[in-house]
């Protein structure tokens, strides 16, 4: 019998890492750890590197012979000509490079002129804004930076022992705003503009490419023995592992559910859309994956709970009791802001309350409404960039609610399913790692097969859509 040959997938996630170890060719679950990260919107990069080191002890990694690591889109690492960090790594979900987005919208000559240029319209959570708001905020440090990576590229970077040339991938880099999907380049004139002056960029490697090995300081901090070389894949971004995990085909939309939500679907052409509301993304096996972000889905459930003074199994069973469209109640759930819509300093609210309506069965439903009704309104705007939705998977923490899947049917025109539970985003990056490590293309493991989800047929109901728009519609009045 031939020996088992072992990989990690690794999502370092805003709030956590995860490590899954599986086995290469099977895909079967062999054993997995995590460790917290902290709370907030910047973060030393370091306190990623020493949460994944936590989540590895034990002997994690042992027998393992390949690693990818997928993590959040969009944070800027800016490190100096020595390689330390220059200042905390500012988040996608850090708001204040609003102004700086619409400022480099103007400046390229406007939306259009984006999407042609990168397939994508710059938000505060692109890293282009968060460029710019260092340079005009910061100038100093701005001056001292000399090469800017990704979350994932710094981990990467961190196992290969800081190498002088850094590497990203083509689905991350995609997020940044100064790279094109389209041409498989960077626009460094784009970085030129928002920083100041040119820096160091991670290269994009290809899917499966071996982009080094894990370096011996790396593996003594991680305790592994041997001396048997363990390879390193490019990594990817959040969304692009999952998609990989799934194996998702054209028809089928994903809608993730934790600290963010979106909504994405593979695509075999690169997408460019003016309006700013789809995302061009790449993926990480060589085809496109055209993306919707709110910055607001499971927390929302979790605060409205709190706020209720209940578990989240009796949040549930209030939401499930309440008539869909919560009698007239309607909850705009921007709790930090939002991006798509784009209104980075908006709050969120209650509409339509009543005497009658304020109930905690109706305050339930309309938050479980409110944050899905933000995604049914991206997959139509998917649908509008030309995916034909032939079922919506649900994945992320908030889809183990029992009243996600219920409301979700009532929102979408395609049949809603939850596949089991999993660390998708993880396990994408094991899969890449498999990749890497067998050679001969992308393993097949098991995808989410029809048959093996929860599944609720569409079930539309127009007056809850017809509430959300109306409200939302307010702020613009």
């Amino acid at each position: 019998m031939a020996a088992e040959k072992l990989v990690a997938g690794v999502d370092t996630s805003t709030q956590s890492v995860k490590v899954v170890v599986r086995d290469a060719q099977t895909g079967a679950w062999v054993r997995e750890g995590r460790a917290a990260h902290p709370d907030g919107t910047e973060v030393d990069p370091g306190v990623w590197w020493q949460a994944f080191v936590q989540a590895c002890s034990g002997g994690l990694l042992e027998g393992v012979s390949a690693i990818s690591v997928a993590g959040q889109q969009h944070g800027m690492v800016a490190l100096d000509e020595t390689g330390a960090v220059v200042r905390p790594a500012l988040l996608w979900n850090d708001t204040r490079s609003a102004a700086d987005a619409t400022e480099l919208t103007a400046e390229l000559g406007g939306p259009a002129a984006w999407a042609e240029a990168v397939g994508s319209v710059p938000l505060a959570a692109f890293t282009v804004s968060k460029v710019r708001w260092m340079a005009r905020n910061e100038p100093d440090n701005a001056a001292r930076t000399s090469t800017i990576m990704l979350p994932h590229d710094y981990l990467t970077w961190m196992l290969a022992d800081r190498p002088n040339d850094a590497v990203t991938d083509r689905g991350d880099a995609s997020g940044t705003g100064y790279w094109s999907p389209a041409t498989g380049e960077y626009r460094r004139d784009i970085l030129i503009a928002a920083l100041g002056h040119d820096v160091s960029l991670p290269r994009v490697a290809g899917p499966f490419e071996v982009v080094g090995e894990l370096g011996g300081q790396a593996r003594a901090l991680l305790g592994i023995s041997g001396s048997h070389p363990i390879l390193l894949g490019p990594g990817t971004g959040d969304n692009m592992g999952a998609a990989l995990s799934l194996g998702i085909g054209p028809g089928d939309v994903v809608v993730s559910l934790g600290t963010s939500g979106t909504a994405f679907a593979g695509s075999d052409a690169p997408t460019a859309d003016p309006t700013g509301l789809v995302a061009g993304f790449a993926d990480a096996s060589g085809r496109f994956l055209p993306l919707v972000c709110t910055l607001n889905a499971a927390r929302v459930l979790t605060s409205t709970a709190e706020l209720l003074g209940v578990d989240m199994n009796e949040f549930a069973r209030l939401a499930l009791s309440a008539a869909p469209g919560a009698s007239g109640l309607t909850m705009l759930p921007y709790f930090d802001g939002e991006r798509t819509p784009n209104l980075p300093d908006a709050r969120g609210s209650l509409h339509g309350i009543s005497r009658d309506n304020l109930t905690p069965p109706n305050i339930a439903r309309a938050a479980v409404e409110g944050m899905l009704g933000g995604l049914a309104d991206a997959v139509d705007a998917l649908v509008d960039v030309g995916v034909e939705p032939r079922r919506v998977l649900l994945v992320g923490g908030a889809a183990a609610n029992p009243a996600v899947v219920e409301v979700a049917a009532t929102l979408v025109d395609a049949p809603v399913e939850v596949p089991p539970a999993g660390e998708y985003v993880a396990d994408g990056a094991a899969r890449q790692a498999a990749w890497v490590l067998l050679g001969d293309g992308m393993p097949a493991w098991p995808a989410v097969r029809e048959g093996e989800t929860d599944r609720r047929d569409a079930n539309p109901v127009s007056q809850v859509r017809l509430q959300y728009r109306d409200a939302r519609e307010a702020l613009y009045s």
